[in-house]
């Protein structure tokens, strides 16, 4: 049994290595980027690992002996899921893995901009004192926080930004509007969302529905001098117009930790707006989470290559008709 990490930027793989060796399973490592290099990679491989490399019915097709594939993270959107599905391959994720993590970033990013310290430290920096470049600011306790996806990481969220003071809202299309969830947090439509928040969080899968989800349409039915926060997929916002709303003043701010193309091009025009604050898509990252990440991802492939049922796997209909 082998099971191939096809790409990955992490900076080792020890958690990787224990679980296959005590399972008896071969591990190997290349660094592809396109279909063909996958396929080269991981030929006559049991189970794969990715991260960014596309995982498409291609790929699967020139690799008949694939029976599993897991993806590092949460999202799987460069797996083709129903191709997988329909070539008998499971698909595992780590679903759970960083949902304090990027929970607590999103709370980080939120009051970064909100405060305005990042923007702070950068003029204190340039040698300039006084507080014009962030006024208006307000006390949080006098601010709405509105979560879109109420997911494992969008309700932890809500429930850390209600502990800080704000008062918080949420929507999610599984979520009957006007109930609460079982952390108390109020469910109102998506558009109410938009309108009435000071603050917008993003936690919503990237698919094709959620495509752009904020771009020009929705930023106009945004409350004035909202602040927006994405640590879910960049692909969720349009990165032009989001831009254009942050120099035009539509926007008070925005906390970026995702992009539509990672990492963030040197032209990119977020880069001109002082009011935002970009982190490298690091939300998830702990030293906690890593592990877990690296360890649960691994032995998911690793019980479906041994006729096992794993953990976290999003086509059970595949090992139910094995």
């Amino acid at each position: 049994m082998r099971i191939t990490i096809v790409d990955s930027d992490n900076e080792s793989f020890e958690q990787e290595q224990e679980v296959t060796s005590r399972l008896g399973i071969e591990l190997t490592r290349a660094q592809a980027t396109d279909e063909q290099q996958v396929i080269d990679a991981a030929r006559d491989a049991d189970g794969i690992l990715v991260q960014y490399a596309p995982i498409t019915a291609a790929v699967m097709d020139a690799l008949p002996g694939l029976k599993a594939v897991g993806r590092y993270g949460v999202g799987v959107d460069t797996v083709d899921v129903e191709a997988a599905t329909a070539r008998g391959i499971a698909v595992c994720n780590v679903p759970d893995y960083g949902v304090q993590d990027v929970s607590d970033h999103a709370i980080a990013l939120t009051l970064s901009v909100v405060r305005g310290t990042a923007q702070l430290d950068r003029l204190v920096r340039a040698g300039e004192y006084g507080l014009v470049p962030v006024k208006p600011l307000h006390r949080v306790s006098t601010l709405r926080f509105g979560v879109v996806g109420l997911g494992r990481i969008g309700a932890a969220t809500a429930v850390k930004a209600r502990a800080l003071g704000f008062t918080v809202v949420g929507s999610d299309p599984q979520l009957e509007v006007g109930t609460r969830t079982d952390d108390g947090i109020e469910v109102v439509d998506f558009d109410t969302v938009l309108a009435t928040s000071d603050v917008i969080s993003l936690h919503v899968p990237l698919i094709p529905s959620t495509h752009h989800l904020i771009g020009e349409g929705t930023l106009g039915r945004m409350k004035p001098g909202a602040v927006l926060v994405n640590t879910c997929r960049g692909g969720v916002v349009d990165t032009a117009a989001v831009a254009r709303a942050l120099q035009d003043g539509r926007l008070k701010g925005a906390g970026l930790d995702v992009f539509e193309e990672e990492p963030l091009p040197a032209d990119s025009p977020l880069l001109d707006c002082p009011s935002a604050v970009l982190t490298p898509h690091a939300s998830w990252y702990s030293e906690e989470s890593y592990a877990e990440l690296k360890t649960r991802v691994t032995e998911a492939v690793a019980a479906v290559i041994r006729g096992e049922r794993p953990r976290d796997i999003l086509n059970h209909e595949v090992l139910d008709r094995a």
